[in-house]
């Protein structure tokens, strides 16, 4: 199964939430357009041109010089002149489009439009601020589509392609993977607050660089929680990677600093370092944080070399907290968005991307080592929407 496949059927709840909402706000338009647009002119064409052609016709004929035989050869050329063809505009093939007899005789019309105004845009709007795209992403987003179309009628699908158009172009310039640096070890601190799935994506990172041929190191620094310690020794050995541990309740910071030492003898390509989830309103941990980044660097000054924000995407907008407070003290260079197949608000990266402009590397659909891919901007947007 493609990751886009896994990441259109899984991303359901804002998929889900963006289509519905725009077949309700398409169909609203339809339900008040009056009736006589649809058929009445139609109707009246085709009724009345043949009740005044044939009585006409027949008395005129009934005066000619042979009376007895104009019955036979007139009422054949009276059903060709007839206006039936008028009716049958198109083919009567029951699964080919309807024309107007399929659409009198039941038949399934062309996909509802509605015409692109003031108060549709503003119902667009809603929407995606509803799916967390955020107040100033979701305006610019309808702002973009509204360009040069306004008055025109757009049936739901073409919607959703001019709202994947939009998303897409918003995040292309965001979407990089992960650089890869000469300097041995290049050392990538992996940060987020609790929950938002830090050691999973450290385990998946190292199993896939080290199938790529890198060698890796991780460093347990969130000496803190056991689980976190043991989750990541599960993961080193799954991917043949080594794990470096402190005993519970050790200084985070010196496990880092023992880290860098070890892998540079080892002459690894990469050290991942886990941290301890923090979060962003507890000053004292992301001090903590702060000094982890001051002692590595005493090491190396360019040390580290990648930060790496995790974000859960079922936080929503406080997603946008987050990156604010962690690139102040920890120099964030790029992100990780987990756990879009279990919210309804997947819009929080379009916002994130429209911000910040951070790198997105990887986002995550579900527990399983390939469900962490590099993020794909036109997938996520039809994802998103719920395109085809």
């Amino acid at each position: 199964m493609s990751f886009f496949k896994k990441l259109r059927d899984r991303l359901t709840k804002s998929s889900s939430k963006i289509d519905e909402g725009l077949e309700a706000i398409v169909e609203e338009a339809e339900d008040h357009l009056p009736a006589e647009e649809e058929h009445e002119p139609i109707v009246e064409e085709v009724i009345e041109e043949p009740s005044v052609e044939v009585e006409d016709d027949e008395p005129e004929v009934e005066v000619e010089d042979e009376p007895e035989a104009a019955p036979a050869p007139i009422v054949p050329v009276q059903l060709t002149v007839t206006p039936m063809p008028l009716i049958e505009d198109g083919p009567t093939d029951e699964t080919a489009k309807p024309g107007i007899l399929g659409r009198m005789l039941g038949r399934k019309p062309d996909a509802p439009r509605r015409t692109l105004d003031d108060d549709m845009l503003e119902q667009l709007e809603e929407l995606l601020i509803a799916a967390d795209m955020g107040v100033d992403t979701a305006l610019r987003v309808t702002s973009s589509m509204a360009e040069g179309r306004m008055g025109k009628k757009l049936s739901v699908e073409e919607i959703k392609q001019l709202l994947a158009d939009e998303v897409t172009r918003i995040m292309e310039p965001v979407a990089r993977p992960l650089p890869i640096y000469a300097k041995k070890p290049q050392v990538v601190l992996v940060v987020g607050v609790n929950g938002s799935g830090k050691t999973t994506t450290i385990g998946k990172l190292a199993s896939q660089f080290k199938a790529a041929g890198k060698s890796v190191v991780i460093a347990a620094g969130d000496t803190f929680r056991a689980a976190a310690v043991e989750q990541l020794q599960v993961w080193g050995q799954r991917a043949g990677v080594p794990v470096l541990t402190a005993p519970e309740g050790s200084d985070p910071a010196s496990l880092a600093f023992d880290a860098m030492t070890k892998a540079h003898e080892d002459g690894a390509d990469l050290l991942m370092i886990d941290t301890a989830g923090r979060l962003q309103n507890r000053q004292d941990l992301m001090e903590e944080l702060s000094k982890i980044v001051r002692v590595i660097r005493k090491k190396d000054p360019d040390a580290p070399h990648n930060t790496l924000l995790v974000l859960d995407a079922t936080t929503g907008q406080n997603a946008i907290m987050q990156v604010d407070a962690f690139q102040k003290l920890a120099d964030v260079s790029g992100l990780v968005m987990t756990k879009l197949d279990g919210t309804a608000k997947g819009g929080v990266l379009v916002a994130l991307a429209d911000k910040f402009g951070l790198p997105i590397h990887a986002i995550g659909v579900g527990e399983q080592i390939d469900d962490l891919a590099p993020f794909d901007p036109e997938d996520f947007a039809k994802a998103l929407v719920g395109l085809n």
